[in-house]
């Protein structure tokens, strides 16, 4: 990536760092991203607002740590969500969940601003905007971090979920035939969530033409039979 498109990505990160937290810490989270939820905890550290006046690499490690603890702080507020039965600890978590994912937000872009090739950390940063559901933002994060390596399955993956919250058919079925032939586990799992989006905009179109959802729903029907007719002959 060129040097001016590398700023220009991180200012619109830094924007889209504030704005996800403004528009959609207090909302209802997206869907589950596909594939693991992050690496190790790292080191309990808090990176400054201000640049760092440590080397650059190492501040954007220091960060990227910080961002993937606070990650496993929503993810265990999510399992409190999804398995308490006291509406009190329950709420509060859910109180919690929005802050934390914008928490994480902040660090890994402080990683960028160190590291602008940081490929782990648009990682991550596509999986927090995809769970904020701020979906465009989730793809084009996820857009710069298979540019800096393009063998990232799980990105490719949750990056089809984005573009299938934002009705971009055509890109989602290309990734899951791409997962179809190299990553089946993650194939299987967006084949859920296209049988989901076709369920819910039978519901209720929400501006999706029916010609489309039908044409989608044939297809997707289609290849989730030769889906299980390959699993059957394994």
């Amino acid at each position: 990536m060129r040097p001016i498109l590398v700023i220009l990505a991180l200012f619109a990160l830094c924007m889209q760092s504030q704005l996800a937290q403004a528009q959609y810490g207090q909302g209802p989270m997206g869907p589950s991203p596909m594939g693991g939820r992050g690496g190790p905890t790292g080191p309990d550290e808090t990176i400054p607002s201000n640049p760092s006046p440590e080397k650059p690499d190492k501040a954007a490690a220091k960060a990227y740590a910080a961002g993937m603890k606070a990650l496993h702080k929503a993810h265990d507020l999510e399992d409190v969500i999804a398995q308490s039965a006291d509406p009190e600890k329950k709420g509060k978590a859910e109180d919690k969940l929005g802050d934390t994912y914008g928490a994480a937000l902040d660090q890994f872009t402080e990683a960028l601003r160190n590291k602008g090739d940081m490929y782990d950390a648009w990682n991550e940063v596509g999986y927090v905007h995809l769970r904020l559901g701020a979906y465009r933002e989730s793809i084009d994060d996820y857009d710069h971090a298979l540019k800096l390596k393009p063998d990232l399955p799980e990105a490719t993956a949750n990056r089809a979920l984005a573009c299938l919250m934002t009705d971009r058919l055509d890109e989602t079925k290309a990734a899951y035939m791409e997962l179809f032939y190299h990553e089946r586990p993650l194939a299987d799992q967006l084949m859920v969530h296209m049988q989901d989006w076709v369920q819910k905009h039978r519901a209720a179109a929400n501006g999706v033409r029916s010609a489309d959802i039908d044409a989608f729903d044939k297809w997707v029907t289609e290849r989730n039979g030769i889906a299980k007719t390959a699993a059957a002959g394994n």
